[in-house]
C-alpha cells in the first residue's frame, strides 16, 4: 500500500527551498569574493591611477560587488538548467541573503557606525548594483529555464527518432523472418513428395522371391530326367 503524503510535506519543500536560495546567495558571496580580491590586487594601482572619482568609484563599486553583478547570475542560470526555480523568489531571495552577509561582515568589522554612517555616492552606486544583479539573475534563470525547456524537447524529439527506427528495424527483422520461414516451407514440401514417391517404384522393382525360383527348377527338371526310346 502507498504511503498517504504528510501534511508537513508542504512546509519540507518550502523549507528545502529557502535552503537552496539562502546556500546560493552564500555561494555566490565567497566565490564573488575571491573574484573580486583577485581582480582588486591585480587592478588596485591602475584604478588609483584614474583621476576622476566619477570614473574611480563607479570601477571599484562593480569590483567590489562582483559576487551580485556577475557571480549570482552564472549561479541562477546554471541551477535553472537543472531545478524549476522561481523568477523573482530565487533572484531576490539569493540577492537579499548574499546581501544579509555583507551587512553582518561590516556590522562585525565597524559596528553600528559602518552602518549608519558613510552615505555617499559610492552607497548610491552600491544600491544600484544590487537591484542591477537582481535583476540580471532573474533574467538568468528565465534564460536558463528556456535552456532547458529546449534541451527536454530536443531529447523527446531524438527519443522518438530512435523509437521509429527501432520500429522499423523490427518490422524489417519480423519480414526477413517471415521470408525465411517461408524459403524453408517451400523446401521442405519436394522432399515430402519424393518421399511418398519412393516406396511404390520399390514395390515394383522387388525381383521374385527365392519360393517362385525353386518352383520353376521343379518344373523343368523332370523334362531333362526323361530316358529317350532307343530307336528300332
Amino acid at each position: 500500500m502507498s504511503s498517504k503524503p504528510s501534511a508537513l510535506e508542504p512546509l519540507r519543500i518550502r523549507v528545502r527551498r529557502f535552503q537552496f536560495i539562502v546556500g546560493l546567495g552564500f555561494l555566490s558571496l565567497v566565490l564573488g569574493a575571491m573574484l573580486s580580491v583577485s581582480l582588486v590586487l591585480r587592478l588596485h594601482s591602475r584604478v588609483n591611477a584614474l583621476s576622476s572619482d566619477f570614473v574611480r568609484i563607479p570601477v571599484a563599486v562593480v569590483l567590489e560587488d562582483l559576487w551580485v553583478l556577475a557571480v549570482l547570475p552564472v549561479l541562477c542560470y546554471g541551477a535553472a538548467r537543472i531545478v524549476a526555480l522561481r523568477t523573482w523568489t530565487t533572484a531576490i531571495g539569493a540577492a537579499v541573503s548574499g546581501g544579509v552577509f555583507v551587512l553582518a561582515l561590516n556590522f562585525v568589522r565597524d559596528g553600528m557606525e559602518g552602518l549608519t554612517t558613510g552615505w555617499s555616492f559610492a552607497s548610491a552606486l552600491r544600491i544600484a548594483a544590487f537591484v542591477g544583479g537582481i535583476l540580471l539573475s532573474a533574467r538568468a534563470i528565465r534564460a536558463g529555464r528556456t535552456a532547458a525547456e529546449r534541451g527536454s524537447a530536443a531529447a523527446q524529439e531524438k527519443a522518438a527518432s530512435r523509437k521509429s527506427e527501432y520500429d522499423e528495424f523490427l518490422k524489417a527483422a519480423e519480414a526477413g523472418g517471415a521470408r525465411l520461414e517461408q524459403r524453408e516451407t517451400g523446401a521442405a514440401a519436394p522432399v515430402a513428395s519424393d518421399s511418398a514417391a519412393t516406396p511404390g517404384a520399390t514395390a515394383t522393382a522387388t525381383p521374385a522371391q527365392p519360393g517362385d525360383a525353386s518352383g520353376t527348377g521343379e518344373a523343368s527338371a523332370p523334362s531333362a530326367d526323361v530316358p529317350k526310346t532307343p530307336a528300332a
